[in-house]
């Protein structure tokens, strides 16, 4: 298994397959505008920059579980993304992270990197999914991880 099973929609609702990153490291992170984590866009669009023509993906899941902190409408979130930071990477659809609603690709993914203590929930906004060319999930980062600290390991991917 991997992520590559998993079909997803992007921020203007057409469905796409995870398939198409076939072969690129990602970060997923699921995301939220009015987060007082919000200012980590401006970290993964620079890794966005920087490590892109590299296959690095960076890719945004826009979600307001936790306490109601996005936008109701996903051409709002898209647009506050690209004003107020920049944001160029691959936005998708609000999603839930958990619970029965939660998307297939999160209960992948956090059953895959499990967090602190081996809960499988995500916790808050921004927790971040490294995922290698292979389509296989490597590491689990908490919130407040800042996309900074996440480059060696990208780098080392980027590598293999």
């Amino acid at each position: 298994m991997s992520i590559y099973q998993y079909n997803v929609k992007n921020i203007r609702g057409e469905e796409e397959s995870l398939a198409a990153y076939k072969g690129d490291v990602l970060l997923i992170v699921n995301t939220a505008t009015k987060c007082g984590f919000a200012p980590q866009f401006d970290g993964l669009e620079k890794l966005h920059q920087t490590y892109g023509e590299r296959g690095l993906r960076v890719l945004g899941f826009p979600s307001s579980q936790f306490m109601n902190q996005e936008l109701p409408e996903d051409s709002a979130i898209e647009q506050a993304c690209k004003v107020n930071h920049g944001v160029t990477f691959p936005l998708f659809s609000k999603i839930d992270v958990n619970g029965t609603n939660a998307h297939p690709l999160y209960k992948y993914l956090a059953s895959e990197a499990p967090g602190a203590l081996g809960t499988k929930s995500i916790k808050w906004n921004f927790t971040k999914f490294l995922v290698n060319r292979d389509g296989k999930v490597v590491k689990r980062y908490a919130p407040a991880d800042t996309p900074e600290k996440m480059e060696a390991d990208i780098k080392k991917l980027l590598s293999e």
